[in-house]
């Protein structure tokens, strides 16, 4: 694939150090990369954005691009109305994009918040510049309690738009799983109707970012560009396999 698109199932699921663990491994596999923000909220004027934090973490080569910055902490309709900015079109991401692509081995466009959240003031989502695209979505998604209803209203919400998923990774794995984690392991995939494609370890971003780069790779599939190859067998109450 040449563009993926980076959807969540919510806010703080672990979308942009997903982000920057897909661009760091395809950084590391000899592909140039560039990271697409349509909409950045909650950060002022000057402050790094997510763009910029996947371009810290995956390495200075990654191109970041930034449509819209708003600075109050909300879906970007309504932070665009209350500053009283213009509004992303689905359009300018698709445009954009493509012509990243045309640069670029690999774009990664990073949604905010999950994947209905409103655009603009016509409803327009990042669900339909990914249509535009015609680019598969990558679903981030929680480890814990909770997850696999919004996992499976998520993946539901692509497929009634013709959208292909292209897996599901859990943003942030804990370091001490409880059992209900444990089990989504298996269920989320199923809840998905798409391959489990990752797990990247609790504090992930918070790594120095040589070892990131390192370490990327190999809590991503292969189908992402990784080695992780989705192995998380149970030994007693510990779960081996895990990423570190």
């Amino acid at each position: 694939m040449s563009v993926l698109v980076v959807t969540g199932t919510g806010t703080e699921v672990g979308k942009t150090v997903t982000t920057a663990a897909l661009a760091a491994a395809a950084v590391a596999a000899g592909r140039s990369v560039a990271v697409l923000k349509p909409a950045q909220t909650g950060v002022a004027e000057g402050e790094p954005g997510d763009a910029a934090e996947v371009r810290r973490l995956a390495g200075a080569d990654v191109t970041a691009v930034e449509l819209a910055r708003y600075p109050e902490p909300l879906a970007p309709e309504t932070a665009a109305r209350r500053a009283g900015l213009p509004r992303v079109r689905p359009e300018a991401v698709a445009e954009t994009a493509r012509a990243l692509e045309e640069e670029h081995d690999l774009v990664l466009v990073e949604g905010a918040g999950g994947l209905l959240v409103r655009f603009d003031d016509r409803g327009s989502t990042l669900a339909d510049a990914a249509r535009l695209l015609g680019a598969p979505v990558l679903v981030v998604a929680a480890a814990g309690l909770g997850t696999l209803n919004a996992t499976a209203l998520t993946a539901e919400a692509l497929r009634s738009r013709g959208l292909e998923c292209a897996g599901v990774v859990v943003g942030s794995w804990p370091r001490e799983p409880d059992l209900a984690a444990r089990c989504n392991l298996a269920d989320l995939p199923v809840a998905a109707g798409a391959p489990l494609a990752g797990l990247l370890p609790q504090g992930a971003g918070s790594l120095e970012p040589p070892v990131f780069r390192g370490r990327a790779a190999g809590w991503l599939s292969p189908r992402l560009g990784g080695s992780w190859e989705g192995e998380v067998r149970p030994a007693g109450r510990e779960w081996e396999g895990a990423p570190r």
